[in-house]
């Protein structure tokens, strides 16, 4: 009785039809192996399909560099399908939801995730959108269009000719003198910058609030 009940059981599960969708896009991601990305997948289209279900694909090709494919589908009644059409690998990328100019800030409103050809996306593409939002946008940004690293920077705390406070501190010694910035400089960026005191160059670590630090 009971090997009866799991023959039923294991036939059930071996007769369990699949979206062929599933299925071409389980060995189009078998066919690029290590090369398949992390959060990739397949968007399928077929020239032809009779049938929405089948059971596994029984022989299947696919041009790495095209995406088209052919496959034998099996049927649940055992009748053997061929397929024929397009898989194409696509990645989900954050892009800006408007045109976005030098100098403004990115936030959350201004990015949306989109599936996007894996084609289309470079090697610079920022491909997460918590590394988007909070930044500065450094180069003009195209609305629907993935967004490469040098485009953004850390936000600006000091700007190119700002006059800034340099704080000197050398273990209990702390003195202060007024300054101008010589460069752009985030939190925590080394920036150049001149004494109005003493007129001598010095390199201090940019703060918010128009800080430099100089630590010794």
């Amino acid at each position: 009785m009971l090997r009866a009940l799991l023959f039923l059981l294991l036939t059930a599960t071996m007769a369990q039809a699949t979206p062929v969708e599933d299925l071409v896009s389980e060995r189009a991601a078998e066919t690029l192996g290590a090369e398949m990305p992390e959060n990739g997948r397949f968007r399928i289209t077929f020239q032809r399909k009779d049938y929405d279900e089948a059971e596994l694909i029984s022989a299947f090709w696919m041009d790495r560099a095209t995406g088209q494919f052919l496959a034998n589908a099996v049927l649940p009644g055992g009748t053997v399908m061929r397929l024929q059409g397009l898989a194409v690998l696509t990645l989900p990328v954050p892009v800006p939801t408007r045109r976005m100019m030098p100098g403004e800030l990115i936030r959350a409103e201004d990015v949306q995730t989109v599936d996007l050809p894996f084609s289309r996306v470079g090697v610079f593409a920022i491909t997460e959108p918590e590394t988007l939002i909070g930044k500065e946008v450094r180069r003009t940004l195209t609305q629907g269009r993935p967004v490469l690293a040098q485009s953004i920077t850390e936000p600006l705390v000091i700007t190119r000719g700002d006059k800034v406070s340099i704080r000197f501190t050398d273990g209990r010694l702390s003195l202060s003198a007024p300054g101008r910035a010589l460069d752009d400089g985030y939190s925590g960026a080394e920036i150049r910058v001149v004494n109005l005191v003493s007129n001598v160059l010095v390199t201090g670590v940019a703060q918010p609030g128009g800080l430099v630090e100089i630590v010794r």
